[in-house]
């Protein structure tokens, strides 16, 4: 068995960092909102930050449960959401307007949603 309480607080941790990605990402409309002035690249850059820490914070509940809780939940593919943090941090000059765009419009609210329910769940 695993530290509930540990994985409480890395589940924390990861709906703030969702919850930031979604506040942030309400005045973006479009990928080009994201390059086309200063402001834009500056959501960029903290809504990548903040898919850093679901994706590091992602790899330390498969550490601390042994792999067993994410698999609980399938419907988000944690794998590319560990993967994520990989490529950001070290291929950041490559990254995409889209593929942030996409992310943040497809795949951050259910896995908002999903976290909220593994919290439940836990509790």
């Amino acid at each position: 068995m695993y530290d509930q309480e540990l994985c409480l607080e890395i589940l924390r941790q990861i709906e703030g960092a969702a919850i930031k990605i979604c506040d942030r990402f309400q005045v973006i409309h479009q990928p080009s909102d994201f390059t086309d002035n200063p402001a834009g690249v500056e959501k960029l850059d903290s809504i990548c930050m903040m898919l850093i820490v679901i994706g590091e914070s992602l790899k330390n509940l498969e550490k601390v449960t042994g792999g067993k809780l994410l698999a609980k939940y399938p419907q988000i593919d944690w794998k590319k959401a560990m993967g994520m943090r990989d490529i950001i941090t070290h291929h950041y000059a490559d990254i995409h307007a889209e593929t942030i765009f996409f992310t943040c419009q497809r795949k951050i609210p259910p896995l908002l949603e999903t976290v909220r329910k593994m919290t439940r769940d836990l509790r």
